[in-house]
């Protein structure tokens, strides 16, 4: 075949258009050789494998990106299911019950019916991981959480929200039926948990919030914790129905926490003194210090109305400060005044954070050292259930104050342990007996029994007795008939300003 003749075969055409269909990726185009078996047809047989080679390599390819993708499919399905549930207990989180609550209230709002929350926390947890262990605290969670999902419906979401904290979204449901799966939850969660040898009884605080149609998944959530922490306050172990006045409390003391905070730097928190007397000779042998505050708008807010709130948000440290600062610097007043009054002794309340405090020892030995008082005029009054169940820390501050030479004064007696055998260890000078024990003393001759013999029990202790809530003489008698030595309360004396103490114990 001469060079002319092979321009012109047809072959060369079909071989041309059959490259560049498989250039354009068409793998399945073939080229038709033909019968003359030459050199043309050598290299469109060539052709036709490389395709088909080609081919195969294609749906190998495919097939491994096919695999590879759906592995990244499941494996982003798997960390999205891993960032949406809680690793410990298997139940959602709380992103996962925020986005559940969004659609139940987008469902709810299609289909008429509103979704509940309920947020429940466990009381006391901190006391099973602190006597046996977080493990043992780690199995007590799992067995929640699987007596949680028992109570509920397959509609429903029970979440943990962190540490001993869950909620559950009930769909569906009237406000008798999410009350009753509350109770069920309640009472589930009270039956008994073996751990080992071991076995705990947990009881639990639980909230409701029930929407109305209008609530968004925040204002759901915050009014079911309300409810829940209104639980707690009224004793805990309950299950509370969510009202809206609670939220008005809750942004009541948020208003208080706000106005506190700025309180001593603009000069609103004063401090009055009441007399502490000594029973036989009516003699005043020092003052307690109470802090009040005198708000702007609000007027005078006794103590009862922001102690508490100043403790849950730490602000009783800073205003212990104050009221240890400004006391000391009272009675350094007094004294540059009378000094005559040598065993005039200052009492200062001590919460149980401030026993906590880091500094506290530096900052009472530099209030005492700066303003020249003896550490024997200061009694610091410590509340008996911090006393009783102190701890090592709580016990080194302790040790160390009274090495400083400051007293310490047990409050509130008879409110709390009221244990004998803890009372001859406690390191205390004085214990301050509470007012509720004397009310019908007058009156009630068992009553009269019982305080007489803890004034003796206190005395056999080698501690002495300081009765608070005195109001009438014959309380104040028959106090002093039975031995007690010291007393305070209305009939000798409401608290009043500082001006006003030296008076009444200087010499005329």
């Amino acid at each position: 075949m001469n060079p002319a003749d092979g321009a012109e075969d047809p072959r060369l055409e079909h071989l041309v258009d059959g490259i560049v269909r498989l250039a354009a990726g068409e793998l399945d185009a073939r080229i038709e050789p033909s019968e003359k078996g030459d050199a043309i047809d050598a290299v469109i047989t060539g052709v036709n494998l490389l395709a088909e080679e080609l081919g195969h390599i294609y749906t190998e390819l495919e097939e491994r990106v096919a695999a590879r993708t759906a592995m990244l499919r499941r494996t982003q399905v798997e960390l999205e299911q891993m960032a949406k549930t809680d690793a410990l207990t298997g139940l959602a989180n709380r992103t996962l019950l925020n986005e559940r609550i969004q659609e139940a209230i987008r469902t709810g709002t299609d289909s008429g019916g509103a979704p509940a929350v309920l947020v429940l926390d466990l009381d006391s947890f901190k006391a099973i991981n602190d006597t046996l262990g977080h493990s043992a605290g780690d199995a007590v969670l799992i067995e929640i959480s699987r007596r949680l999902r028992s109570v509920v419906r397959a509609s429903d979401t029970v979440a943990r929200l962190g540490g001993d904290e869950f909620a559950a979204l009930i769909t569906g449901a009237n406000a008798d039926e999410v009350l009753l799966i509350a109770h069920r939850a309640w009472e589930a969660i009270q039956e008994r948990i073996g751990i080992g040898t071991e076995s705990v009884w947990p009881t639990a605080s639980i909230g409701i919030s029930l929407s109305d149609g209008s609530y968004s998944a925040e204002e759901l959530m915050r009014d079911a914790d309300i409810a829940m922490y209104q639980a707690k306050a009224q004793g805990r172990n309950k299950v509370q129905l969510f009202h809206p006045d609670m939220l008005d409390a809750v942004q009541e003391r948020s208003r208080i926490t706000t106005e506190l905070r700025t309180a001593a730097a603009s000069g609103q928190l004063a401090l009055l003194y009441q007399p502490v007397i000594e029973l036989a000779s009516g003699r005043v042998t020092g003052v307690e210090a109470l802090i009040r505050w005198h708000h702007p708008v609000h007027g005078t807010i006794m103590p009862d109305n922001f102690i508490s709130i100043a403790e849950e948000t730490g602000l009783i440290l800073e205003l212990g400060r104050w009221v240890l600062h400004e006391g000391v610097a009272q009675l350094c007043r007094w004294k540059q005044q009378a000094p005559q009054l040598t065993d005039f002794r200052l009492h200062i309340n001590l919460s149980a954070a401030e026993l906590l405090r880091s500094d506290l020892v530096a900052d009472v030995t530099e209030s005492l050292t700066t303003n020249e008082i003896e550490p024997s005029r200061l009694v610091l009054e410590i509340t008996e259930s911090v006393l009783m169940s102190r701890k090592s820390v709580e016990q080194q501050v302790l040790e160390k104050l009274r090495a400083l030479g400051v007293g310490l004064q047990i409050d509130d007696f008879g409110t709390g342990y009221s244990s004998i055998s803890y009372l001859r260890e406690l390191p205390a000078d004085t214990v301050k007996v509470d007012r509720s024990l004397i009310k019908n003393l007058e009156t009630d001759l068992r009553q009269q029994k019982f305080v007489a013999a803890i004034l003796q029990l206190i005395s056999a202790a080698e501690l002495e007795a300081i009765v608070e809530g005195i109001e009438t003489a014959g309380q104040a008698a028959a106090l002093q008939a039975m031995g007690c030595l010291y007393g305070q309360g209305y009939y000798y004396g409401r608290p009043v300003p500082a001006a006003e103490i030296l008076p009444r114990i200087s010499p005329s």
